[in-house]
């Protein structure tokens, strides 16, 4: 949505709690079929996030502060959102969504008939809601975007599950026709080609034969090998913060988890210093929370995270647990001893390496861990339904909006909170974080957070990941970013004398 928007919306103060966002749509924007993109678009798909049966528990929660939404009879491209909370960075926040039409998706205007807060508080569950989720599920518009308009720049041109998605830019955009468009409305290649190579050595291999032009997100190890190949000179190397940060996560609705002394205990055979080293070959990744410490609300009161065996040992029996004779650990209306599942992807090296740095030290600690490689999509719906003990996984945090609701709000549970936490502390915590307008108190409440984080550890921050970015060096305006994909596909173009044979 803000490619679609003049300029940041203006905000406008209501009582103590509401803030007001207003938006005005540009003139030109243009959905394919000509229709012009319209504020009744945008509340459409915001109506969407609160119909059942559809894929929307996350987006759900990531979007709450937004109560309502006000159009304007005089101007259908005028719209106000109305939020729950005057934290300034909802500038930024309340757009973060992809916008749908609703002429394609909701020709008869279903939804026109409920209002936001109608659907918010229920009204999801009428039969004419229904009528319109069953009948938009079996578009299917996620596997057959064909059947739904963009107003983007690039059209999907070949789908190729688990291997290619190619996008092809589009011979009359409106954005095209925008005297001086702004970064966000540029679009320089003629082609986008996105390949899904699992195995980052066969990628990287990929990008020495010119088979790919950019590769992002390359383990430490192998950008270094990059750097020392022969085929050095041809690439470009790039190294930015990104705002993720790997974590062990704990199923808090297990029995042996559900304390926090447990929990705590566990996280102390992690090693996050040896294991930035290994992973990343570098010492100064380390994080005491969800947040880098180069952010200004990080709690650098903190300690950070360390390998302590002793002091693992003494949480476990604060938590009731006692060493038996056959060196495992019991305590009572448990009959089977301290164990653990640790589940993680299958493909990934590096969360590979926590695992087996875990394993080895609970093992001298007399607490079997059982590692659980899994393909992605599989590992996505375990951790959903809960089915696990354990998790090593790179949760994605971001610079503009400081929202752990989705992470961590009791709320989340079944979507975004996979831990399964449940804490009435934080969630108040996590409320007023949402809300508050004033940077100072945020910050204050943030602190409380990281702390309360720390002391009942759902999940354990390791190091914060870097984005490692390798490109052909022939490519112009590469923008690195910290935020995924890692850079901006759309801005770049080639070099004048490479331009031709592209």
């Amino acid at each position: 949505m803000p490619a679609l928007a003049e300029q940041l919306p203006r905000l406008r103060l209501v009582s103590d709690s509401l803030l007001e966002l207003d938006y005005q749509l540009r003139p030109q924007a243009k959905w394919d079929n000509g229709q012009p993109v319209l504020a009744a678009d945008i509340v459409f798909t915001l109506k969407l996030l609160y119909c059942p049966g559809l894929p929307n528990e996350r987006a759900r929660t990531e979007m709450g502060f937004i109560k309502d939404c006000r159009t304007d009879p005089a101007d259908p491209r005028h719209l106000t959102l109305i939020c729950q909370g005057q934290a300034p960075e909802y500038q930024w926040a309340a757009s973060d969504f992809p916008v749908l039409p609703e002429s394609a998706l909701d020709s008869a205007h279903t939804l026109r008939a409920v209002s936001l807060p109608e659907l918010r508080r229920g009204a999801a569950a009428s039969p004419a809601v229904a009528a319109f989720v069953a009948r938009y599920r079996q578009a299917n518009v996620g596997r057959y975007p064909a059947h739904l308009p963009g107003c983007g720049p690039y059209r999907l041109a070949d789908w190729q599950t688990n291997r290619v998605l190619r996008f092809e830019r589009k011979s009359e955009w409106w954005a095209d026709k925008l005297s001086a468009p702004p970064f966000v409305l540029q679009a320089h290649p003629r082609q986008l080609q996105f390949l899904i190579i699992p195995d980052a050595t066969a990628a990287a291999l990929a990008l020495r034969r010119h088979e790919l032009d950019v590769l992002p997100q390359v383990p430490a190890p192998l950008f270094k090998q990059l750097q020392q190949s022969e085929t050095r000179q041809e690439l470009a190397f790039y190294t930015t913060t990104s705002y993720n940060v790997v974590t062990v996560g704990f199923n808090t609705e297990r029995p042996t988890l559900r304390d926090k002394y447990t929990r705590r205990a566990l996280g102390q055979l992690l090693d996050p210093a040896a294991l930035a080293q290994a992973t990343q070959q570098v010492p100064g990744l380390r994080t005491a929370s969800i947040l880098p410490p180069t952010s200004p609300y990080y709690n650098d009161s903190l300690p950070l995270p360390a390998y302590n065996p002793g002091q693992a040992a003494a949480l476990l029996r604060r938590a009731g647990w006692q060493r038996q004779a056959d060196g495992h650990w019991y305590r009572a209306a448990q009959p089977t001893p301290l164990a653990l599942d640790l589940r993680y992807r299958s493909d990934d090296a590096m969360l590979s390496t926590v695992g087996l740095q875990l394993q080895q030290a609970a093992a001298q600690l007399g607490i079997a861990v059982t590692l659980w490689p899994t393909e992605g999509t599989l590992l996505a719906q375990t951790l959903q339904a809960g089915n696990f003990d354990a998790y090593v996984k790179m949760t994605k945090g971001s610079p503009f909006v400081l929202n752990f609701s989705p992470l961590l709000h009791s709320q989340a549970i079944g979507a975004g909170n996979l831990t399964r936490f449940s804490n009435p502390a934080s969630d108040r915590l996590l409320d007023a974080i949402g809300v508050e307008g004033r940077p100072a108190r945020k910050r204050q409440l943030l602190r409380q957070f990281q702390r309360l984080l720390r002391d009942e550890a759902p999940l354990v921050p390791l190091f914060m990941l870097p984005n490692r970015l390798v490109a052909d060096r022939r490519l112009r305006h590469i923008t690195p970013s910290g935020l995924k994909p890692g850079y901006v596909a759309a801005a770049m173009t080639w070099a004048a004398n490479t331009a031709a044979g592209r």
